[in-house]
């Protein structure tokens, strides 16, 4: 810390610099990490939002009843896009992101395994699902098993089958996956879960907001939420295509009665009871607040209406992609997510021509290649990218660099 204070405006200059030297999160050439609406009165409600709740704390409902009130509103919302019918009872959380979401839903299956007796607890989840599972796993003691993948990049449930023993806790699935793109058979999945009387969760941070629009513009999607028998709980990120800030997410339960194991309660102390539904204490308000106003802003109709723009810009990369000798999609990817990988082709050299024309294009290991994580702000880009892919694939060298690293 500086000795002696500064000006505000230097301050703000300096930082102004400093953030000038990253990638420009709303200029339509980063591919993941952030997910730009498109559209400036979405930014513009999510600033006057934070305007009111900057400093507001979400750890204590009972201080900040209205608070709670609208976080329940929040994963009610979340709950009825995923089809837990009004019957079933309202169990769930909201989270900082994806990560925290699966960490308290593997708690919970912990803990329903330890209460059956089982002592080594294992995650059965597919090749391609989030690390977070892992990392669960290391956190909790749990064992993570592996799925392997299809020739479509989508958990294998003949192998699934032969995986599952008396130590499984829950079988994982994704709606979609962050590597591939791929959605996995979910309802056979759940089927082997029901059969073992364990949880299935269905992984749709990625998923949750763009599969149920795409439903609502014809498009045929495969069951893969609450509608699906045996799926038992259900991860999705509003910071993603729900637009939101990041730090919002949500983990939503059938049952009551599995939400309460990821509670914490401790009264040991001077203060009296303490309690959380998730790792965080205190919690900032505004991501909740954020979400449940883009939520109510946008409604069905505003999140189809961009999620259909979502889904022509894909198309049209998609198609443009095909004629290109060399580069192949992998697998069958059902929403605006693009995994590319080449027999011939030196991809992640593409890649490094790709970055020097502006595109901030990630890679994967398994298939090698390419991945793109198409948001909003990249419709208007996409014949621009189209282009420069094509360009880059004519004239690029061989790649500088093996590392990958997840974004």
């Amino acid at each position: 810390m500086d000795q002696h204070p500064r000006k505000s405006e230097d301050v703000l200059a300096d930082l102004k610099q400093r953030r000038d030297r990253d990638p420009d999160i709303h200029g339509g050439r980063l591919f993941g990490l952030v997910y730009p609406s498109g559209r400036d009165d979405i930014e513009q409600l999510i600033h006057d939002v934070y305007e009111q709740f900057l400093f507001h704390n979400a750890l204590n409902p009972l201080r900040f009843p209205e608070l709670n009130v609208i976080e329940r509103e929040v994963i009610e919302m979340t709950a009825t896009l995923l089809h837990r019918t009004p019957t079933e009872r309202h169990a769930g959380s909201v989270t900082s992101g994806g990560t925290e979401s699966i960490l308290m839903s593997m708690l919970v299956n912990r803990e329903r395994a330890r209460a059956k007796g089982v002592t080594e607890p294992e995650i059965l989840a597919p090749a391609s699902a989030h690390p977070a599972y892992a990392k669960a796993g290391h956190y909790f003691g749990m064992k993570l098993v592996q799925i392997p993948l299809d020739e479509n990049f989508r958990a294998d449930v003949a192998a699934a089958r032969s995986l599952v023993t008396a130590n499984t806790a829950v079988i994982v699935a994704n709606a979609y996956s962050y590597p591939h793109g791929a959605m996995d058979p979910i309802e056979d999945l759940a089927q082997l879960a029901a059969e073992w009387k364990i949880a299935c969760h269905v992984d749709a941070c990625i998923g949750g907001f763009v599969l149920p629009f795409m439903e609502e513009m014809g498009i045929d999607v495969p069951l893969w939420d609450f509608r699906v028998p045996g799926v038992t709980e259900i991860s999705v990120d509003i910071h993603k295509y729900g637009f939101a800030p990041k730090g919002s997410s949500v983990i939503l339960h059938r049952d009551d009665d599995w939400a309460w194991l990821q509670t914490y309660f401790y009264s040991e102390w001077g203060s009296g009871l303490y309690a959380t539904p998730a790792i965080a204490g205190a919690r900032a308000a505004a991501p909740v607040v954020a979400s449940w106003a883009i939520m109510k802003y946008l409604g069905v109709e505003g999140f189809t209406e961009i999620t259909a723009g979502l889904i022509e810009a894909t198309t049209r990369l998609l198609s443009a992609i095909e004629t290109i000798d060399g580069i192949d999609v992998v697998g069958k990817p059902i929403g605006p997510l693009v995994a590319l990988s080449s027999e011939t082709l030196d991809l992640f050299g593409v890649g490094d021509e790709l970055e020097k024309r502006g595109w901030h294009v990630n890679r994967n290991s398994d298939p090698r290649g390419l991945h793109l994580m198409l948001s909003p702000v990249h419709a208007p880009l996409i014949e621009e990218l189209i282009a420069d892919i094509r360009e880059s694939v004519a004239s690029h060298s061989a790649s500088t660099s093996d590392e990958v690293r997840y974004s």
